[in-house]
């Protein structure tokens, strides 16, 4: 620029026309370097029709300052409903463009964006049903109805199964080992003991009592004669009891009386004509 001043100084002040064609030139030098220039502002409706790796890279490119921008958006929670709601599903639908034009790269033989590119936007973004796609970004997770859907529920209690729970039963568990610490031993030597110091007291009290009112001293005088008596009643029972040969004559008299009564040598009644004695008295009349 210098240089030119310098020779314009040196040879006068340019000519107007000469300068509109000069103007002229640089403008359709342009127009021509543009015409040549593919245009690359409005990238195709599918991606599989971009069969350049140059191409589809620069269309990536847009998407990803497309949603950097409404992503810096979304994050201003004083906009309307409807707006916030628009914008997150047009950084959705991009984000599903860019994957549509990475796979297109990775089938033309370049990068492989799906392994070697960052996650972006993954750290704001945060999904209903996680692997569904549709994901919510900056006041998108406050919207009425959203806000509910990513509020923590409080865990459930896990019903343990009946395994899980005989898995800490042990020994310990019913007691089999309560006395080899010997703590337990010690506390029931003490009750032990004030419980037959009681007892004792109890029955010296009762033995005083006793005597003031003239009764025997000790209780097993006052009960030796119930005792007797029921000595007595054990033993006449135990000799109105049959004994085994007396139970084993009653036995046959009684298949003897069925035999005659089936023959029809006995009497009316079905008694045998002959009795052995000592049998009456030794075995009841039912017999």
């Amino acid at each position: 620029p210098r240089a030119c001043r310098s020779a314009r100084r040196a040879t006068g002040p340019m000519a107007r026309n000469e300068e509109k064609a000069q103007a002229m030139l640089n403008r359709f030098v342009v127009a021509k370097r543009d015409a040549n220039r593919v245009d690359m502002t409005k990238r195709p409706y599918l991606a599989s029709e971009c069969e350049d790796v140059s191409h589809c890279e620069v269309y990536r490119g847009q998407i990803l300052k497309e949603l950097s921008k409404k992503v810096s958006l979304i994050q201003n929670e004083g906009l309307d409903e409807h707006r916030v709601r628009d914008l997150n599903d047009a950084i959705n639908k991009l984000i599903r463009e860019k994957g549509h034009w990475e796979r297109q790269i990775k089938k033309l033989g370049g990068a492989d964006h799906f392994r070697t590119a960052p996650r972006l936007f993954e750290d704001d973004a945060e999904e209903v049903v996680p692997g569904r796609g549709y994901r919510y970004f900056g006041a998108a997770k406050k919207l009425p109805g959203v806000r509910e859907l990513f509020r923590k529920r409080a865990p459930e209690r896990e019903k343990r199964t009946r395994f899980e729970m005989l898995k800490g039963i042990d020994a310990d568990y019913y007691g089999y080992r309560d006395d080899d610490d010997g703590v337990l031993e010690e506390l029931e030597r003490a009750a032990e003991e004030g419980s037959l110091q009681q007892a004792r007291e109890d029955w010296e009290a009762r033995k005083a009592a006793r005597l003031a009112a003239g009764e025997p001293a000790d209780e097993e005088e006052s009960d030796g004669e119930g005792d007797g008596e029921d000595a007595r009643r054990a033993e006449r029972f135990q000799e109105a009891l049959p004994d085994r040969e007396a139970i084993e004559r009653a036995i046959l008299e009684k298949r003897k009386r069925e035999m005659l009564a089936m023959l029809g040598g006995g009497d009316a009644g079905g008694a045998p004509k002959h009795k052995e004695e000592g049998s009456i008295n030794l075995v009841p009349k039912s017999w």
